[in-house]
């Protein structure tokens, strides 16, 4: 692997302190432009891994003598407990223009600590970077320019809903609306939005704090995910008393996330009254670097003839030269 020249190898620094080590592994990973930072004790060694365009890939082996060192650095960081070994912790803080969000969690050779990076740069994307055609990126502009309604985003852990959602939020922000966010976690601070970090222990759930949210006198709402039955009832109400509500749903294409609301227990007609769009999406590695997203636009709850899918999109992404087959294969089947 190459290394930047402004930047040392981590082997090349070993011998320093715990903090320059940690700080190089970090400004190695944001120069890599990596998206997670895996730091995995083994029997024998300490392995090093980043996460670079949606895969894991190994980076550097370290001696086992390093981890505690490492691991209770990165907790002094994130204000976590240095004596707490035996349960999972998360905290979070920032790093230059980045925020670092940190989770470890005991395994049988030691704590794992994950570095989640999250490039506050990265905020600035317009509608027209996320990705989307031309015909379903006007689609999905006629369907967030409404004033009441629900807008499901769904794909699965890593498709890049966030982005989309948080890229959308911020189109949409103005001084004119209140927007308002329940998430788990917080993934991004956005200026001039009010966001809500659930918190399970002291009884902050999706569900409570979307009620609440309710008597904050919103305009737009951001439910993280719809997660259970009575979440889906209070968005959807929501969403059928005047606000426009946006949420994400784990299923594979557009249409599932109608079904998946109804197998949920949501009446039907509840559901065809109040979705009024759903974005299927996922990432894929484009040839010259970077990622591209693959979209499936849908306004209403019908399936219509003749929509782009998710396999149109992709193949049409193939044909224009910016991603290959095997990519687009990796994260949907190919007929």
């Amino acid at each position: 692997m190459k290394e930047s020249p402004k930047r040392k190898s981590v082997s090349s620094v070993i011998k320093m302190q715990t903090t320059d080590l940690l700080n190089t592994i970090i400004h190695q990973a944001i120069g890599l432009k990596a998206s997670d930072i895996h730091l995995e004790p083994h029997e024998e060694h300490l392995q090093i891994r980043f996460r670079l365009d949606g895969l894991l890939q190994d980076h550097e082996k370290l001696p086992k003598n390093y981890h505690p060192q490492l691991t209770s650095r990165i907790k002094v960081l994130v204000n976590l407990d240095i004596a707490e070994k035996r349960l999972p912790q998360d905290g979070r803080t920032t790093f230059g223009q980045v925020d670092l969000r940190v989770s470890t969690i005991p395994t049988i050779h030691g704590e794992k600590a994950v570095l989640r990076l999250l490039n506050r740069e990265q905020l600035n994307l317009s509608l027209e970077d996320l990705g989307m055609e031309k015909e379903g990126l006007a689609t999905y502009k006629r369907l967030i320019a409404k004033r009441s309604g629900i807008i499901l985003v769904t794909g699965p852990t890593g498709s890049g809903k966030t982005t989309t959602l948080y890229t959308t939020l911020a189109k949409l922000n103005s001084k004119e609306v209140n927007i308002m966010t329940i998430e788990d976690p917080v993934e991004y601070k956005l200026a001039g939005i009010n966001q809500i970090q659930v918190n399970q222990k002291a009884g902050l759930t999706f569900a409570r704090g979307l009620r609440s949210i309710l008597r904050q006198d919103p305009d737009i709402i951001m439910v993280g995910e719809i997660r259970d039955l009575e979440t889906a009832k209070i968005a959807l109400q929501a969403a059928l008393t005047g606000h426009l509500v946006f949420s994400t749903l784990h299923t594979n294409d557009a249409p599932s996330a109608i079904t998946r609301l109804v197998d949920m227990g949501i009446d039907k007609y509840l559901v065809e009254a109040t979705v009024i769009g759903v974005v299927a999406q996922r990432l894929v590695r484009k040839i010259t670097g970077g990622r591209e997203g693959i979209f499936e636009v849908v306004a209403g709850t019908s399936s219509q003839a003749g929509r782009r899918t998710l396999l149109d999109n992709g193949k049409l992404k193939i044909a224009q030269g910016l991603v290959a087959r095997e990519e687009v294969a990796r994260v949907i089947y190919l007929e």
